[in-house]
Parts: C-alpha cells; sequence; structure tokens
C-alpha cells in the first residue's frame, strides 16, 4: 500500500464538494476527473485516512461480503484470483485507484463538515468546515454538494444497554472498534449477533481463540460460497484482458441479480439452496433448523456470506459453537441466558449492528430553512426533494455498493453537462403529487434499518421516486433515461433575481444542443 500524500488547504470555492474519502466519493472524484476535467472539485474526510468502512474496521476476519469484481470500480477490475478479499486488500486497492488517477490532490484529510446553507440567489452552497486538528472552522462555497459519507455513525457501534455489564470482569469490545493490542489467543470468546460481522469475524478467531460462541437471538441466512471464481479465472485465460474485464463483471452482476430475484419469487427454494450449501459441511446431526431457519424469507433482512462456506468449518471443526437464546445479563464470568445456562467468557464481543445516521449528520438549510430529512422524498435514488444541487451516493442491499456509486457518478456528470449546455445554475427534484413517499429509504427489516426509520427520507412505489433494488433498472434511469425530466425544476441564477422584481417576466435561457462530457464544460 503507497502512502497517500494529500492536498493542501481545502479550495475556497469548487465547483463540486464532495464529503466522505471512502469508496463513494473516491470513485465519483474518477468520474468528475475523467469526465469533466474543467470542473473543479475537492474531497473533505473528517478522518485522517482514505478507505471509510475499509479503513475503520479492523477486526480479525474483516472482509467483503460482496464479491470484487462488483465490489470493485467499473474503471478499474478486479483481476486477483479470489473474488472476495479481506479488508486489507481491498484497501489497498483503494489506494491504488487514488494513485493511478492521481486523486491525492483533491484529497483533505482531517476536515469534517458541520452544515451546509444553500442560497437561492447565488445558486451555491456555503459549507462551514470543522479542521480537526486544531478545532478551528472556516467556510468554502461550492455549485454542488456531494455527499458520499455512507449510512452509519462512524464514532459509535451500536451497543444495546446489558444489564451486569459492569459485573462482567472480562474484556468487552465492539467490532467497530477493535483495539489493536487484543489478544485473544486462548480465550473463551462469545460473539454476540449474527450479522455479517459475527459471520467474518468468527472464522477470524476460530484457531486463535480456545472456542469461539456466536450467540445469537434469532438465526439469520447464511451463504456458503466460493472464494474463488473458477468461472472467471478461466475466462480470463481464454480471453483478451479487456474482453475478460468485461465478461467477468456482467456475467457477476447477472448472477447477483438472477440469485435474488429466485429468494424473493421462489424463497423456498432458496432455502433449499442454502440448507444444501450448509449441511453439506456440518455435522450430519447438527440442528440447522434451531441455528440456520430464520423466520422471515431470504433477503427480508440481509442475506450474509461465509466464503469457503469458512463458518461451517470452523462449527465443523469444534472451533467455534452457535447458541441461539436470549440473554438475561452479563455475570462476573460470562452471560447467564433464559434458558438456565450460563456461557462462560474472558471476551464479549458486542457485534450488534451499527448507529444508523443520515448523510453524515451534517446540518443543512435552504435559504435559511432547516432540512428535515425525513421530509424529503428520493429522486432517482440519488438526490432529494426541495434540496438543490444536492446528490448523494448511497448502494444497494443485494448487489455491491459500488455498482450504484458508478451509476451515480455518471448521473452526476450528465446532469452537470445538461446544466451546462443550457444556462442552468440550480436543480431541485419536486413531487407535486401528495400521495407519493412514505416508503423505506431501504426495504429491508434489519433491526439497525428499523431503528433508524424516522430519521431517514422515504421513497415512492415507482417512478423516479423509488429506491430500487435493482441494478438493470437504475443503470436505465441513471445513465439512459433523459436528464431533463418534468420531476427535475432547472433553473438560473438570473431567472431567480428576475423573478423577484414584480412584473418581470424574462424568457429562460434558450435550450441548445447538449454537449458531450469529453468537451472542456462552461463554467
Amino acid at each position: 500500500m503507497t502512502g497517500i500524500e494529500p492536498g493542501g488547504s481545502v479550495p475556497a470555492e469548487v465547483d463540486v464538494l464532495i464529503v466522505g474519502a471512502g469508496i463513494s466519493g473516491i470513485g465519483t472524484a474518477y468520474h468528475l476527473k475523467t469526465k469533466r476535467p474543467s470542473t473543479t472539485f475537492a474531497i473533505v474526510e473528517a478522518r485522517d485516512a482514505l478507505g471509510g468502512t475499509w479503513d475503520l474496521f479492523r477486526y480479525p476476519g474483516v472482509r467483503s461480503d460482496s464479491d470484487l469484481h462488483t465490489l470493485g470500480y467499473e474503471f478499474k477490475p478486479w483481476r486477483k484470483k479470489h473474488a472476495y478479499a479481506g479488508g486489507s486488500e481491498i484497501l489497498g486497492y483503494l489506494h491504488e485507484t487514488v494513485d493511478e488517477h492521481r486523486l491525492a490532490p483533491y484529497l483533505h484529510f482531517g476536515h469534517r463538515v458541520v452544515d451546509a446553507s444553500f442560497s437561492s440567489e447565488t445558486g451555491r452552497w456555503t459549507v462551514t468546515l470543522l479542521r480537526v486538528s486544531d478545532d478551528t472552522t472556516f467556510s468554502v462555497t461550492c455549485r454542488f454538494f456531494f455527499s458520499a459519507t455512507g449510512y452509519y455513525d462512524y464514532d459509535e457501534g451500536y451497543s444495546p444497554e446489558f444489564d451486569g455489564s459492569d459485573d462482567f470482569r472480562g474484556t468487552i469490545v465492539h467490532p467497530q472498534h477493535w483495539p489493536e493490542d487484543l489478544d485473544c489467543s486462548g480465550k473463551r470468546v462469545v460473539v454476540i449477533g449474527s450479522g455479517a460481522t459475527a459471520v467474518t469475524l468468527i472464522p477470524g478467531l476460530a484457531g486463535v481463540a480456545e472456542h469461539v460462541t456466536m450467540l445469537q437471538r434469532s438465526p439469520s441466512y447464511v451463504l456458503g460460497w466460493p472464494k474463488e471464481n473458477k468461472v472467471a479465472n478461466a475466462l480470463r485465460r481464454a480471453l483478451p484482458t479487456p474482453a475478460a474485464d468485461r465478461v467477468i463483471r456482467s456475467l457477476s452482476i447477472r448472477l447477483l441479480h438472477e440469485m435474488y430475484r429466485t429468494s424473493r419469487r421462489a424463497p423456498n427454494v432458496f432455502r433449499r439452496l442454502l440448507r444444501h450449501r450448509m449441511t453439506s459441511v456440518l455435522p450430519d446431526d447438527y440442528p440447522v433448523d434451531v441455528h440456520f431457519n430464520p423466520s422471515y424469507d431470504p433477503w427480508d433482512q440481509r442475506l450474509c456470506v461465509a466464503t469457503d462456506s469458512d463458518l461451517f468449518h470452523a462449527i465443523a471443526d469444534g472451533d467455534a459453537s452457535v447458541v441461539t437464546d436470549r440473554i438475561v445479563r452479563f455475570t462476573p464470568t460470562g452471560i447467564a441466558l433464559e434458558s438456565g445456562r450460563e456461557l462462560e467468557a474472558d471476551i464479549i464481543v458486542t457485534a450488534t449492528g451499527l448507529n444508523m445516521v443520515p448523510f453524515g449528520r451534517v446540518a443543512l438549510d435552504v435559504d435559511g430553512v432547516p432540512v428535515d430529512w425525513h421530509e424529503c422524498i428520493t429522486y432517482k435514488a440519488s438526490m432529494l426533494t426541495g434540496i438543490p444541487n444536492f446528490v448523494f451516493a448511497f448502494g444497494y442491499a443485494n448487489y455491491s455498493w459500488t455498482l450504484k456509486v458508478d451509476l451515480t457518478g455518471h448521473y452526476l456528470c450528465r446532469l452537470l453537462d445538461h446544466m451546462d449546455s443550457r444556462g442552468y445554475d440550480v436543480v431541485t427534484p419536486v413531487c407535486d403529487d401528495p400521495t407519493v413517499g412514505g416508503g423505506p429509504f431501504w426495504d429491508l427489516t434489519s433491526n439497525y434499518l428499523r431503528r433508524s426509520a424516522d430519521v431517514f427520507p422515504t421513497s415512492g412505489a415507482d417512478g423516479p421516486w423509488s429506491m430500487e433494488q435493482n441494478y438493470y433498472l437504475d443503470r436505465k434511469r441513471l445513465r439512459r433515461d433523459p436528464v431533463d425530466e418534468p420531476a427535475l425544476r432547472f433553473t438560473s441564477v438570473a431567472e431567480t433575481v428576475d423573478s423577484s422584481i414584480p412584473g418581470d417576466r424574462r424568457e429562460p435561457p434558450p435550450r441548445v444542443p447538449e454537449q458531450r462530457s469529453s468537451l472542456p464544460q462552461r463554467r
């Protein structure tokens, strides 16, 4: 991994301010730099390093639960042997991306966005930044505000209050803040939770700890899946590199799409697939129905992936076990359960989820009126009603996150092309139908999503207002459908000023042919 030398001071004025230097922010920066070379932009990041999730999470076994043929960027294909990668490999991939495309000068670490205010009179955002190193604030302005902050609180993971936690004589840790010096060798470890973190952490500890127990209140679906994509590797041997890149990515996306569609249309068929893949590894008498047969359908909550069935192998080898029960309280030596059993532990890991926060907790206002995120409706899963010149990247639950990032980056450039070619300064999604909205931002029933539903925007059932879990539909509406649609209100600053003058009825700017993104853009 190469060292990244970030840019100097944050520019006082840019066309696009990208908030967040994770996988979303870096991908968006690439699209702006290559498709709109005359557009000025900066990336501000509150932490002191790039990578987002892949720099923050450092627990043993941290890895992707999506294949890198789709989690990787379209413009930088993943060409390693294994389709799934550990956190350090993904972080290295992001550093390579920054190096190869010379994005480091646009990075500004240690700058947290406090608030942002949009002025219709100027058509620009004024953004307050906090410089973390000396706790000073200053303002910058931008034409577009791009949120690449993800969806959870980086400062604190979700950990419920457990009775007796102060009595426990061992170590309690949350995976989001894993201590570098925590030694689990020879220790009895209990991991509370059965989501993606637990499913990746437990194999990482198995064989190191004396024993690892996954303590779950109710089962989750876990899919055992090969770490290596042998079809992809065969295609690499058979085809020229550019052709192999395209075919592998296309096939990988299609596989994800068809698996998800099958799980929703024929859930019992998908259940049998999941069961077959786990029972082929687990002992014959293992109580699968107790520990791995949820009451809900597949993909009602996010599906977990165990690469090379590593979780099931750890159980079969006796290095790990699963207990399905409810916690009564922590004790000095472990955890007391409703069944009357006590799990002895030296280390308790609370893999109990994330704290969901919308758009990095940034306070926005438009012409002095504060933005209530929950009152906004999503537009093409990339903009919000009532908020001008605001675009966000928010990935999929059932596909790789980055697939949506690439689409949103394309859309941002198309939107800017359209506005520049017609002399527009401001674009705002507007929904005139009062019956639209109220739907979920993410259509899953996971507890960490339900806890925060009332602070996130809502969605519509269909049309541009829906938050689709469908890459092909989003590809059509973000990359192919016309930019100029009835739900978008385009204006120029001159129009805004003129409209405040009584009797002034000037015509809007004439429409001219749209420029191609490869041409210099009118500023």
